[in-house]
Formats: structure tokens, sequence, C-alpha cells
């Protein structure tokens, strides 16, 4: 997965620094915003998410750790990774600071590089944390349980939200066969109120969306269904 032409967010309130981090950010493929003030980063986040902010802590109208602990607390923008730039090199700065949620914590004066290659690595990480949530099956299909969302060869399918709890029920255990009537109690508890061969017309529709991984659910006759590698 490519980490080039994510936004990163620079938060910092002296003109020359954030203009050299943001140079160097867009030689290596970034696209950059500068922000000379908390206000201005906050608004901004109204309707945008960048993916990593560099934060300076010594802000002339906001506590940067403020802002720090709002982005880790906020549903929306929990994700964004965070790089804390700042002159403050206590230890104590430097511990609570990352205790608050931010991914790492750079001191000024800073190599430009460096800084980048801290960029880069935090944004991997964050990647891998992503991925890690992400079920692969038979190196094809791919089930997002938190979005809701599958995938064949990286495509997204448009599934019902039945069609796709009835993926997650058979992709809980892999190989194992699972009754029409144990989906259906999955799916309705005990209200359900349909007949077994509802499921049959469900799985149906659920392979032909499937394609090529189509063949992954495999029908054990006069039983139910089950996922198979």
């Amino acid at each position: 997965m490519t980490i080039m032409n994510e936004l990163i967010a620079v938060v910092e309130d002296e003109q020359d620094i954030s203009e050299l981090i943001s140079i160097n950010l867009k030689k290596a493929g970034f696209s950059v915003k500068e922000f000379p003030d908390g206000k201005s980063f906050l608004s901004f986040l109204k309707s945008n998410t960048p993916d990593l902010v560099i934060l300076d802590l010594m802000l002339p109208d906001t506590d940067g750790l403020e802002i720090c602990k709002f982005l880790r607390n906020s549903e929306k923008h929990s994700r964004c990774r965070i790089i804390i730039l700042t002159a403050k090199s206590e230890e104590i700065d430097k511990i609570l600071g990352l205790e608050l949620g931010a991914d790492d914590y750079v001191t000024k004066p800073f190599s430009p590089k460096e800084l980048v290659s801290r960029v880069k690595a935090v944004l991997r990480r964050g990647s891998d944390k992503m991925e890690s949530r992400v079920q692969l099956i038979g190196g094809i299909l791919a089930i997002d349980a938190e979005k809701y969302e599958a995938f064949v060869d990286k495509k997204k399918i448009e599934l019902t939200s039945t069609e796709f709890r009835i993926l997650q029920i058979l992709s809980s255990h892999i190989g194992r066969v699972f009754t029409r009537d144990e989906i259906l109690t999955k799916l309705w508890g005990d209200e359900k109120t349909v007949v077994d061969r509802t499921i049959d017309v469900h799985i149906k529709n659920l392979r032909d969306k499937l394609g090529k991984a189509a063949e992954l659910i495999k029908n054990i006759r006069g039983i139910g269904y089950k996922l198979e590698i």
C-alpha cells in the first residue's frame, strides 16, 4: 500500500519552519496543508480529516496537547496519525504527549529528512493497523467487519445487509458447516418469521455478486453452507 499523496497537516506558527517542513514533504510526494494556529486547524477539521498531523505544542492560541486530545477522542478523526514537533524537550512533555495519543515526538531543532522518514514510518504503522482489521479469505475475498464492506480482488462489491451478515457468519469459522436454521437464528433470533429456504435465495444472490469468489461458499446438501478455502 502506497503512502504517497496522503494529506499531511502542518500546524506550526513559525512560518519558516512550516515552509521548510512543507517543502520536504511535497518533495517526498505528499499533499500538505499549513496552519499557523490551532483555530484555523480546528476549523479545517469540521469538514476534513488529514492522514497525519505534524503538531507544534506551543501555538499562539491553543495548547497543542489539547488538539492532540481532541483528535484522539473524536470518532471522526481518531485514526488521524499525530507527530508532535516542539522545542519542549523535557521527558515529562514527551511522556504526556505520547500518553495523550501522539504516534511520535520530534524535538526542535530537527532534520527535515528524518522528519519525512518518521512521517512515512508512522503512516505505515497506521496502514498495518487498519489492514489487520480486514479478514482476507482465500487470497481473493476481503471482509471489513467494521465498515460493513466486502471486496473481491480489491474491488468493492455491493451487498445487502442480510447478504453481508451471512458472509460474516460463514467467515467466523472457516470450514465449519452452518445449518440453515443456525443462520436464520443468527440473523433474526427468536423473531425469525421466514422459512429456511429463504437462506438459499440469499446465498444464491450472494454468490452471484461474489463472482470468482463464489466458489468459496460450499453447499452441504440437506444441511447448510460453509466457507472453505
